[in-house]
């Protein structure tokens, strides 16, 4: 049985404890994985798995100069009843808090303290945790139910959980919050089990959570809108939708004169042959959007120097089926790219792209996760090697 606390492994001369060589080189990053579905473990042909499914946490070396990097430096098994699904910081990277698809319990971890720890928040009432965000002073979080048509708000000092957002008849996904404009927006991607597709963003008041209605991101039923993100600076407030069933990139422009949002569609991904976008990340200067797209992965790079209503695409690169979840190096010099949605076969191919943002090429491929039949479910650089890539105070690095 699970007691309250769970032990998440200790920091301290991990590189000399856990590895036969030392190496000063060093730039770490967090991951969730789960063994791959059976089919697909099956087409690797992996033998000796077993019918025991595993879940963990791990911490993998990403420096290419480190004698260690592409290996796991620490391995934390986790309950394969809570099939955790991404991992995300507070807005001073103090904390870790971690969703799950199969449990009303959110976890959090305490960066500060040592060894880690996974500590449970009873969200009850949220089924199928999927995404979280932070307002911009750290004190309140904000976190997608798909299964139960809500947002629950918690306190972020003491993660006690203060209010429910119902927005019935939704299936709340991606979340993005413009604290300059007091609103939230939320992306009604599918029900859990695709017996409903959504097509519009969810509006929010933020100062109150006042709930005020829909506004269609696509021009047909059935878009499925996945992620959404506000354009860093943008005047006015510009926010991006990625419409996973449509295959296309959409914007949300606020109307200071009506207090709402204008759409349009901005980019149809089928046109170089990509499905799925998913993804939405930005470099400092904001004159680069990356979005992923998982079937097939791929790795999109467009200029959006001329304004975010006008993105260019400039390349758009293989990476394996899956793409999704994507840490950038905090010299932009690099991308590490997560292969796996939702661990369905075909789209969990469970290896790391690593992509050159300077030459705009696949340089690698890290395949650590995917030799042991296992699929990583995010990624992201451990808080000394963080870039937030347009995640954090509206979208401001």
């Amino acid at each position: 049985m699970f007691t309250k606390r769970y032990v998440f492994g200790f920091v301290c001369g991990v590189s000399i404890c856990m590895a036969p060589t030392i190496s000063w080189a060093e730039m770490l990053s967090i991951l969730n994985y789960e063994t791959k579905a059976e089919e697909s473990l099956e087409s690797l042909q992996i033998q000796g798995a077993g019918n025991q499914r595993r879940e963990g946490i791990a911490i993998v070396e990403l420096d290419p100069e480190s004698a260690e990097y592409g290996k796991i430096l620490i391995d934390i098994p986790t309950s394969p009843e809570f099939v955790l699904h991404h991992i995300f910081y507070n807005q001073d990277t103090t904390k870790a808090y971690v969703t799950a698809l199969q449990t009303e319990t959110l976890h959090v971890i305490d960066l500060t303290r040592f060894p880690y720890r996974l500590i449970p928040i009873p969200t009850p009432g949220c089924k199928v945790q999927e995404n979280i965000i932070f307002s911009d002073d750290n004190t309140t979080w904000y976190l997608t139910c798909m299964g139960s048509a809500n947002v629950i708000v918690g306190n972020a000092v003491t993660d006690k959980v203060v209010r429910t957002i119902s927005m019935p008849g939704t299936y709340p996904h991606g979340i993005a919050l413009h604290e300059g404009i007091d609103r939230i927006v939320v992306a009604s991607c599918v029900a859990p089990d695709f017996s409903g597709t959504g097509h519009t963003i969810e509006v929010i008041k933020a100062s109150t959570g006042e709930y005020l209605g829909s506004i269609a991101v696509s021009d047909k039923k059935g878009a499925a809108p996945v992620e959404t993100l506000f354009v860093p600076g943008s005047d006015p407030p510009v926010a991006y939708v990625t419409n996973m069933m449509s295959n296309t990139l959409w914007a949300a422009v606020w109307d200071k004169e009506r207090e709402t949002f204008t759409t349009e569609k901005l980019f149809n991904f089928k046109e170089v042959g990509a499905r799925m976008p998913l993804e939405i990340y930005f470099n400092r200067a904001v004159d680069r959007l990356y979005i992923t797209t998982a079937d097939p992965g791929m790795f999109h790079i467009f200029d959006i120097s001329a304004g975010p209503l006008r993105p260019v695409l400039l390349k758009s690169l293989p990476t394996a089926g899956g793409a999704h979840h994507v840490a950038i190096t905090p010299d932009e010099s690099k991308a590490y790219v997560q292969n796996s949605l939702l661990n369905l076969p075909g789209i969990n191919d469970g290896s790391i792209t690593v992509i050159d943002l300077v030459k705009q090429e696949v340089v690698g491929s890290i395949d650590t996760f995917k030799d042991k039949g296992l699929a990583p479910n995010s990624i992201t650089m451990l808080p000394k090697w963080y870039h937030p890539a347009g995640h954090f105070n509206n979208g401001l690095n």
